[in-house]
Protein backbone atom coordinates (compact mmCIF):
# COMPACT_ATOMS: atom_id res chain seq x y z
CA UNK A 1 0.00 0.00 0.00
CA UNK A 2 2.88 2.41 1.05
CA UNK A 3 4.51 1.96 -2.40
CA UNK A 4 1.50 2.36 -4.28
CA UNK A 5 0.91 5.92 -2.42
CA UNK A 6 4.20 6.55 -3.18
CA UNK A 7 4.55 6.54 -7.21
CA UNK A 8 0.87 7.81 -7.15
CA UNK A 9 2.63 11.01 -5.55
CA UNK A 10 6.11 10.22 -6.48
CA UNK A 11 7.37 13.66 -8.14
CA UNK A 12 6.00 14.09 -11.98
CA UNK A 13 3.14 12.13 -11.20
CA UNK A 14 -0.54 13.06 -12.00
CA UNK A 15 -1.78 13.38 -8.39
CA UNK A 16 1.60 15.25 -7.78
CA UNK A 17 1.24 17.78 -11.04
CA UNK A 18 -2.23 18.76 -9.86
CA UNK A 19 -1.45 18.88 -5.54
CA UNK A 20 1.53 21.04 -7.16
CA UNK A 21 -1.12 23.73 -8.48
CA UNK A 22 -3.44 23.13 -5.17
CA UNK A 23 -0.20 24.64 -3.16
CA UNK A 24 0.18 27.27 -5.60
CA UNK A 25 -3.47 28.74 -5.20
CA UNK A 26 -2.48 28.30 -1.32
CA UNK A 27 0.29 30.66 -1.87
CA UNK A 28 -1.33 33.21 -4.13
CA UNK A 29 -3.87 33.40 -1.25
CA UNK A 30 -1.41 33.88 1.51
CA UNK A 31 -0.05 36.24 -0.72
CA UNK A 32 -3.72 38.40 -0.73
CA UNK A 33 -4.55 37.47 2.57
CA UNK A 34 -6.38 40.81 2.72
CA UNK A 35 -8.85 39.52 0.05
CA UNK A 36 -9.46 36.53 2.15
CA UNK A 37 -10.22 38.92 5.38
CA UNK A 38 -12.05 41.30 3.09
CA UNK A 39 -14.38 38.06 1.82
CA UNK A 40 -14.90 36.47 5.00
CA UNK A 41 -15.87 39.71 6.68
CA UNK A 42 -18.54 40.12 3.57
CA UNK A 43 -19.81 36.12 3.66
CA UNK A 44 -19.81 36.46 7.40
CA UNK A 45 -22.14 39.96 7.05
CA UNK A 46 -24.33 38.78 4.09
CA UNK A 47 -25.20 35.83 6.35
CA UNK A 48 -26.21 37.67 9.23
CA UNK A 49 -28.00 40.10 7.44
CA UNK A 50 -30.43 38.29 6.14
CA UNK A 51 -30.72 35.85 8.11
CA UNK A 52 -32.05 38.36 10.97
CA UNK A 53 -34.47 39.46 8.74
CA UNK A 54 -36.21 35.64 9.29
CA UNK A 55 -35.15 36.82 13.61
CA UNK A 56 -37.48 39.80 13.48
CA UNK A 57 -40.70 38.30 12.02
CA UNK A 58 -39.81 35.88 14.82
CA UNK A 59 -39.76 38.41 17.40
CA UNK A 60 -42.38 40.95 16.67
CA UNK A 61 -44.93 37.62 16.04
CA UNK A 62 -45.33 38.35 12.55
CA UNK A 63 -44.51 34.94 12.16
CA UNK A 64 -46.19 31.65 13.89
CA UNK A 65 -42.76 30.49 16.12
CA UNK A 66 -42.45 27.25 14.25
CA UNK A 67 -42.70 28.92 10.78
CA UNK A 68 -40.12 31.49 11.51
CA UNK A 69 -37.80 28.85 13.12
CA UNK A 70 -37.51 27.30 10.00
CA UNK A 71 -37.45 30.14 8.09
CA UNK A 72 -34.42 31.30 9.98
CA UNK A 73 -32.88 27.80 9.14
CA UNK A 74 -34.09 28.09 5.32
CA UNK A 75 -32.37 31.27 5.01
CA UNK A 76 -28.87 30.51 7.18
CA UNK A 77 -28.49 27.14 4.94
CA UNK A 78 -29.58 29.63 2.02
CA UNK A 79 -26.43 32.37 2.28
CA UNK A 80 -24.04 29.64 3.78
CA UNK A 81 -24.19 27.20 0.38
CA UNK A 82 -23.83 30.56 -1.22
CA UNK A 83 -20.97 31.68 0.54
CA UNK A 84 -19.65 28.42 -0.41
CA UNK A 85 -20.74 28.37 -4.28
CA UNK A 86 -19.66 31.77 -4.56
CA UNK A 87 -15.96 30.78 -2.97
CA UNK A 88 -15.41 28.11 -5.66
CA UNK A 89 -16.86 30.21 -8.29
CA UNK A 90 -14.32 33.04 -7.75
CA UNK A 91 -11.49 30.58 -6.71
CA UNK A 92 -11.63 28.77 -10.06
CA UNK A 93 -13.45 31.49 -13.05
CA UNK A 94 -10.75 34.26 -11.26
CA UNK A 95 -7.88 32.90 -11.23
CA UNK A 96 -6.82 33.87 -15.05
CA UNK A 97 -7.47 37.14 -14.27
CA UNK A 98 -5.19 37.13 -11.45
CA UNK A 99 -2.64 35.41 -13.31
CA UNK A 100 -2.59 37.99 -15.82
CA UNK A 101 -1.92 40.42 -13.16
CA UNK A 102 1.06 38.81 -11.49
CA UNK A 103 2.39 38.34 -15.25
CA UNK A 104 2.46 34.27 -15.11
CA UNK A 105 -0.12 33.18 -17.42
CA UNK A 106 1.66 32.23 -20.31
CA UNK A 107 3.86 30.02 -17.86
CA UNK A 108 1.14 28.54 -16.72
CA UNK A 109 -0.81 27.59 -19.77
CA UNK A 110 2.75 26.63 -21.80
CA UNK A 111 4.14 24.08 -18.79
CA UNK A 112 4.01 20.91 -19.86
CA UNK A 113 0.97 19.74 -17.67
CA UNK A 114 -2.02 18.30 -19.17
CA UNK A 115 -4.83 20.87 -18.87
CA UNK A 116 -7.12 18.30 -16.91
CA UNK A 117 -4.40 17.98 -14.05
CA UNK A 118 -3.87 21.93 -14.28
CA UNK A 119 -7.36 22.33 -13.65
CA UNK A 120 -8.13 19.74 -11.45
CA UNK A 121 -5.56 21.15 -9.05
CA UNK A 122 -7.58 24.66 -9.41
CA UNK A 123 -10.94 22.53 -8.16
CA UNK A 124 -9.12 21.07 -5.29
CA UNK A 125 -8.57 23.96 -3.63
CA UNK A 126 -11.18 25.90 -4.28
CA UNK A 127 -13.52 23.22 -2.82
CA UNK A 128 -11.20 23.23 -0.16
CA UNK A 129 -11.19 26.74 0.53
CA UNK A 130 -15.02 27.39 0.03
CA UNK A 131 -15.49 25.06 2.73
CA UNK A 132 -13.16 26.18 4.99
CA UNK A 133 -14.11 29.68 4.64
CA UNK A 134 -17.90 29.16 4.96
CA UNK A 135 -17.32 26.74 8.04
CA UNK A 136 -15.97 29.89 9.72
CA UNK A 137 -18.74 31.94 8.55
CA UNK A 138 -21.03 29.15 9.92
CA UNK A 139 -19.12 28.47 12.93
CA UNK A 140 -19.64 32.14 14.00
CA UNK A 141 -23.39 32.94 13.05
CA UNK A 142 -24.13 30.03 15.57
CA UNK A 143 -23.30 32.71 18.37
CA UNK A 144 -25.86 34.97 16.40
CA UNK A 145 -29.23 32.61 15.93
CA UNK A 146 -30.67 29.79 18.22
CA UNK A 147 -30.59 26.82 15.99
CA UNK A 148 -31.88 23.62 15.66
CA UNK A 149 -30.27 20.73 13.95
CA UNK A 150 -31.59 17.84 16.04
CA UNK A 151 -33.19 16.44 12.89
CA UNK A 152 -30.37 17.30 10.25
CA UNK A 153 -28.93 14.32 8.66
CA UNK A 154 -25.40 15.39 8.13
CA UNK A 155 -24.32 12.33 5.70
CA UNK A 156 -26.67 13.25 3.35
CA UNK A 157 -26.27 17.19 3.60
CA UNK A 158 -21.67 15.86 3.29
CA UNK A 159 -22.64 13.61 0.24
CA UNK A 160 -24.88 16.02 -1.88
CA UNK A 161 -21.86 18.72 -1.05
CA UNK A 162 -19.63 16.70 -2.10
CA UNK A 163 -21.32 15.61 -5.41
CA UNK A 164 -22.84 18.98 -6.08
CA UNK A 165 -19.35 20.45 -5.89
CA UNK A 166 -17.85 18.63 -8.81
CA UNK A 167 -20.66 20.05 -10.91
CA UNK A 168 -20.15 23.54 -9.33
CA UNK A 169 -16.29 22.99 -10.25
CA UNK A 170 -16.92 22.58 -13.52
CA UNK A 171 -19.04 25.76 -13.92
CA UNK A 172 -16.65 27.96 -12.37
CA UNK A 173 -14.31 26.33 -14.93
CA UNK A 174 -16.50 27.34 -17.74
CA UNK A 175 -16.61 30.38 -16.39
CA UNK A 176 -13.50 31.35 -16.39
CA UNK A 177 -13.02 30.76 -19.97
CA UNK A 178 -14.33 34.26 -20.14
CA UNK A 179 -11.56 35.84 -18.75
CA UNK A 180 -9.53 33.98 -21.51
CA UNK A 181 -11.65 35.30 -24.30
CA UNK A 182 -12.55 38.76 -22.98
CA UNK A 183 -9.10 40.16 -21.04
CA UNK A 184 -11.00 43.75 -20.06
CA UNK A 185 -13.85 42.43 -19.02
CA UNK A 186 -14.39 38.86 -18.62
CA UNK A 187 -13.45 38.85 -14.87
CA UNK A 188 -17.02 40.83 -14.78
CA UNK A 189 -18.47 38.62 -17.01
CA UNK A 190 -17.67 35.93 -14.86
CA UNK A 191 -19.45 37.65 -11.75
CA UNK A 192 -22.39 38.20 -14.36
CA UNK A 193 -22.61 34.00 -14.16
CA UNK A 194 -22.89 34.62 -10.44
CA UNK A 195 -25.47 37.13 -10.37
CA UNK A 196 -27.78 35.05 -12.80
CA UNK A 197 -27.15 31.34 -10.58
CA UNK A 198 -28.42 33.81 -7.50
CA UNK A 199 -31.29 35.00 -9.25
CA UNK A 200 -32.60 31.50 -10.33
CA UNK A 201 -31.14 28.97 -7.86
CA UNK A 202 -33.64 29.75 -4.70
CA UNK A 203 -30.94 31.37 -2.27
CA UNK A 204 -33.45 33.84 -0.55
CA UNK A 205 -35.90 32.03 -1.55
CA UNK A 206 -38.11 28.75 -3.08
CA UNK A 207 -38.18 28.94 -6.89
CA UNK A 208 -41.92 28.53 -7.13
CA UNK A 209 -41.85 32.34 -6.44
CA UNK A 210 -39.94 33.22 -9.61
CA UNK A 211 -41.88 34.13 -13.14
CA UNK A 212 -42.49 30.77 -15.13
CA UNK A 213 -39.78 31.58 -17.47
CA UNK A 214 -37.20 31.85 -14.89
CA UNK A 215 -38.46 28.95 -12.68
CA UNK A 216 -37.25 27.19 -16.35
CA UNK A 217 -33.79 28.17 -16.03
CA UNK A 218 -33.42 27.18 -12.39
CA UNK A 219 -34.20 23.31 -13.36
CA UNK A 220 -30.86 23.59 -15.44
CA UNK A 221 -28.56 25.19 -12.67
CA UNK A 222 -26.66 23.29 -10.10
CA UNK A 223 -27.24 25.32 -7.50
CA UNK A 224 -30.86 24.57 -7.83
CA UNK A 225 -30.39 21.07 -6.36
CA UNK A 226 -27.27 21.72 -4.37
CA UNK A 227 -29.37 23.99 -1.76
CA UNK A 228 -32.63 21.39 -2.17
CA UNK A 229 -30.73 18.79 -1.18
CA UNK A 230 -28.95 20.58 1.51
CA UNK A 231 -32.04 22.26 2.44
CA UNK A 232 -34.02 18.56 2.79
CA UNK A 233 -31.15 17.25 4.88
CA UNK A 234 -30.32 19.75 7.17
CA UNK A 235 -34.07 20.69 7.93
CA UNK A 236 -36.69 18.23 7.19
CA UNK A 237 -34.05 15.46 7.85
CA UNK A 238 -34.31 13.41 4.97
CA UNK A 239 -31.47 10.81 4.50
CA UNK A 240 -29.42 9.51 1.71
CA UNK A 241 -32.48 7.64 0.35
CA UNK A 242 -34.37 10.89 0.22
CA UNK A 243 -31.93 13.05 -1.49
CA UNK A 244 -31.11 10.05 -4.04
CA UNK A 245 -33.07 12.17 -7.23
CA UNK A 246 -30.72 15.03 -6.29
CA UNK A 247 -27.63 13.28 -6.14
CA UNK A 248 -28.80 11.77 -9.54
CA UNK A 249 -29.31 15.18 -10.72
CA UNK A 250 -26.13 16.59 -9.69
CA UNK A 251 -24.07 13.55 -10.78
CA UNK A 252 -25.67 13.88 -14.47
CA UNK A 253 -24.47 17.62 -14.08
CA UNK A 254 -20.94 16.53 -13.52
CA UNK A 255 -20.81 13.72 -16.10
CA UNK A 256 -21.71 16.85 -18.82
CA UNK A 257 -20.15 19.51 -17.68
CA UNK A 258 -16.55 18.47 -16.72
CA UNK A 259 -15.90 16.86 -19.95
CA UNK A 260 -17.30 20.46 -21.70
CA UNK A 261 -15.87 22.67 -19.06
CA UNK A 262 -12.18 20.96 -19.96
CA UNK A 263 -13.32 21.14 -23.36
CA UNK A 264 -14.13 24.66 -23.83
CA UNK A 265 -11.23 25.75 -22.03
CA UNK A 266 -8.52 24.01 -24.11
CA UNK A 267 -10.23 25.54 -26.96
CA UNK A 268 -10.34 29.12 -24.97
CA UNK A 269 -6.67 28.79 -24.88
CA UNK A 270 -5.63 27.88 -27.89
CA UNK A 271 -7.40 30.75 -29.17
CA UNK A 272 -6.14 32.98 -26.94
CA UNK A 273 -2.70 31.90 -27.24
CA UNK A 274 -2.76 32.44 -31.02
CA UNK A 275 -4.72 36.09 -30.89
CA UNK A 276 -2.33 37.15 -28.35
CA UNK A 277 -4.68 38.00 -25.40
CA UNK A 278 -2.64 36.19 -23.12
CA UNK A 279 -0.51 38.94 -21.97
CA UNK A 280 -2.92 41.65 -22.17
CA UNK A 281 -3.67 43.84 -19.39
CA UNK A 282 -7.57 43.55 -18.09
Amino acid sequence: MASISGRAFASGSPWALSLAFVERQANLWKRYWGWELVWLVYGLVNTLAVTLIAEQLGQRGEAEPGVAQRLVLFLLIGTLVWAYLSAVLDDISLVVQWERWEGTIEHTLMAPVRRSLHLLGMSVFGVLHGAVRTLLIFGIALFFFDVDFSQADWLAAGSVAVVGSVSVAALAVLAGVLPLLYPERGSQMSLMVQASLLLVSGVYYEVEVLPAWLQALSVVSPATYFLDGIRGALIDGEGLADVLPTLGALALFALVLVPASVGIFAWAESYAKKTGKLKRQG
